[in-house]
């Protein structure tokens, strides 16, 4: 798959979002560190579970840039997740109207050039399939011939 100006954009959004999530995972050890933490056992285990999610963003946003459906796929689950949290940031009695907005504006402007990604990998695929071409031409998802 010849790589769109949406595919690049959505590596690029994926990508920033990993370093977002990489910046979060020092900004956690150093609070940690500074013995800010009222448990360093849940400290800990959240500290990893955020370099695991800061890891698979990376992955996406290569699998993306790569051409590959488990990037996009992933790459949009990441996104409907930041919508939700933005979601639960603007409601409740604790709000964060503006938080809330920017992390809408967040996960939109991933989800966007994602779907749009998406559409015309279907469509390259949907062509290749009708011209009787290989499909893995179109997918790089079956690398080692196992379908």
């Amino acid at each position: 798959m010849r790589a769109t100006p949406s595919t690049r954009v959505a590596a690029a959004v994926l990508g920033v979002q990993a370093l977002g999530a990489f910046a979060l995972v020092v900004w956690q050890v150093v609070e940690l560190g500074a013995g800010d933490a009222d448990s360093v056992v849940s400290g800990i285990a959240l500290i990893v579970l955020t370099l695991i999610g800061a890891v698979a963003v990376g992955a996406f946003s290569v699998g993306v840039a790569r051409g590959v459906s488990w990037g996009r796929s992933g790459g949009i689950v990441v996104q409907l997740l930041i919508l939700a949290v933005a979601l639960g940031a603007v409601s409740g009695g604790y709000a964060h109207p503006l938080i809330a907005l920017g992390l809408a504006l967040l996960g939109l402007a991933g989800l966007v050039p994602l779907v749009l990604a998406v559409r015309r990998a279907g469509a390259e695929r949907r062509a290749a399939d009708k011209d009787g071409g290989d499909r893995r031409a179109v997918d790089e998802d079956d690398r080692d011939g196992r379908r």
